[in-house]
């Protein structure tokens, strides 16, 4: 088999404390006594189902835990580069990391001190590791749609300078997704991507519902789509792309095995699809270990699996370069000699 490893990829779905080294987390804990539960430490990666209310509570409660420890300037920095060196040693050439600012500007000196300081990590990591690298600015739907409108007038005003998209993020369950309309209407003018969560742990109908109201570039998730022939002819029809989350689908109960992800229905349909990891601090897998278990539990060929890696740079905002490489270097991984066809 080719080395996936080898095949460039784009990375469309990664949230920021998300991505944090399980590594990093113990020592930024350790060094500022920051008691962590057992399901961090000794039996990480935990067990999640957030498929109801109580799971959904308990995944949040490990995450904000998670994000707790970031305490200075240099441990945001930190993040951003190791993610970075992360997705690179995965096949990574763009990355879009995603980011609520709400959550950490009253640690860090409020909503633009943060938004600047984190579009300073992210250049210095880009510069470190060649990745490119561009910001999506997230909203939460469990706070109020006017909290949403202020980030994306934030994002809108930087909009030239490293963010690249607006987003809507958290409990899928919660909130009224109407009630954010107003929020990705002020983004969109502004050329970004709007990318909103929907599908994963509600199903086509909300997808429905997100396709009609917020009229996204992509769909963080998406994946329920394959529930509905004619919502997802519809995603399909209107160019929308899937952020593919497998091992987050699995880990949190939305599917009973990494085999029952409908990943093959998806790209039977012709949907433009990204794989992605979501919070590898909670998930415990990164971006080719997304490739890998889809590869083995689907028997996708080394063909589809490039169709998929070009489709992550199709829904990106990376910029020609990237992509004129990216075509170029997956054209070659398909090209090279492989022990074993999938």
């Amino acid at each position: 088999m080719r080395s996936l490893f080898d095949l460039p990829k784009a990375h469309l779905h990664l949230h920021f404390t998300g991505s944090m080294r399980h590594s990093t987390l113990l020592e930024l804990a350790e060094r500022d006594g920051i008691h962590l539960p057992e399901q961090l430490v000794s039996s990480w990666p935990p067990v999640l189902a957030a498929t109801d209310e109580r799971g959904w509570f308990r995944f949040q409660r490990l995450y904000d835990v998670a994000r707790s420890v970031l305490r200075t300037p240099a441990d945001v920095f930190r993040l951003v580069l190791e993610a970075a060196e992360d997705d690179v040693r995965d096949g990574g050439r763009w990355l879009e990391i995603q980011v609520d600012p709400s959550g950490y500007a009253a640690r860090f000196g409020g909503l633009n001190a943060f938004m600047e300081l984190v579009l300073d990590a992210v250049a210095a990591a880009s510069r470190t590791t060649g990745l490119g690298i561009g910001v999506i600015v997230a909203a939460n739907r469990t706070r109020h749609p006017l909290d949403a409108r202020t980030l994306a007038r934030l994002a809108a005003h930087y909009a030239e300078v490293g963010v690249v998209g607006f987003g809507l993020s958290n409990d899928e369950v919660r909130g009224d997704t109407l009630s954010f309309e107003h929020a990705f209407d002020i983004a969109r003018p502004a050329g970004l991507m709007l990318v909103p969560h929907g599908g994963e742990l509600r199903g086509p109908e909300h997808v429905a519902v997100v396709l009609d109201t917020l009229r996204p570039t992509r769909l963080g998730h998406g994946v329920r789509s394959a529930e509905s022939a004619e919502v997802l002819r519809r995603v399909v029809d209107s160019g929308v792309a899937l952020e593919v989350c497998p091992t987050s689908n699995v880990s949190l109960g939305v599917y009973p095995s990494l085999a029952a992800v409908p990943l093959p229905a998806l790209i039977a349909a012709g949907a433009r699809i990204a794989l992605g990891a979501d919070d590898p601090v909670l998930f415990g897998a990164r971006l080719n270990d997304q490739y890998e278990v889809m590869r083995s539990a689907h028997s996708l060929s080394d063909p589809v699996l490039a169709d998929l890696a070009r489709s992550s740079f199709e829904a990106s905002a990376a910029p020609d370069d990237v992509r004129t490489a990216a075509e170029r270097d997956i054209a070659g991984w398909l090209s090279t000699e492989s022990s074993h066809e999938v």
